[in-house]
């Protein structure tokens, strides 16, 4: 293992094009968070990241000598370190409802997008399209009850879901059916927020951004 520079800064190695370094971005930009963020190609990674992360993967953040891996603590982690605003439930339950809904995310949606992305031209990946378009479709209506998911506030559970939803276009997925009104809706005022905005790599603008009429 090489020597591991000390940084006096937090840094995030992101892939710009990830939906899961995404996620973590939404929540750095939600927070102001001061970051260097370092879009890193995942097919040639440095040689840092091989001594900070034991799998050499991304996401991976790096605070001071603290280096976390997986973006769901990376987003837990940061919602404690910096609490304001809250992305969190104060409340037990409401906590635990969240982070059961960030897994059925992980289960349900999560490893469609990624054969999507994988294998854009695969039998398999028109299979996952239909799957992945009908379980949203199915949810559509949950998005019209509140004015984030299923909550009066913007949560982490919306930081897991908006990376998917701006990368709809480029998976080849478009829904235009009536029974999306909601889901639109929601997607139109998460895509608003200046967070979202700021969260937005150089290469995510492009390829995901969803043409306007």
């Amino acid at each position: 293992m090489g020597v591991v520079t000390k940084r006096s800064s937090m840094t995030f190695f992101s892939d710009p094009a990830s939906h899961y370094s995404h996620r973590v971005r939404i929540v750095l930009a939600e927070k102001g968070v001061t970051v260097d963020i370092v879009d890193v190609d995942p097919d040639n990674p440095p040689a840092e990241l091989a001594d900070l992360n034991p799998y050499n993967a991304l996401p991976t953040l790096v605070d001071r000598d603290l280096v976390l891996y997986e973006p769901n603590i990376m987003m837990e982690y940061l919602d404690e370190r910096f609490p304001h605003p809250p992305l969190l439930p104060v409340y037990p339950v409401a906590r635990a409802n969240s982070r059961l809904m960030i897994h059925r995310i992980q289960k349900d949606w999560c490893g469609l997008v990624d054969q999507i992305l994988a294998q854009p031209n695969a039998k398999a990946s028109d299979t996952a399209r239909k799957e992945l378009k009908e379980s949203l479709l199915a949810t559509a209506p949950l998005f019209g009850e509140m004015p984030f998911f299923l909550s009066e506030e913007f949560t982490i559970v919306d930081c897991c879901i908006a990376p998917i939803l701006w990368r709809l276009p480029s998976l080849g997925i478009e829904l235009n059916e009536k029974q999306a009104k909601p889901l639109q809706k929601y997607m139109d005022s998460i895509f608003s927020r200046e967070g979202f905005k700021a969260s937005l790599s150089d290469q995510a603008h492009d390829p995901f951004q969803k043409s306007e009429s």
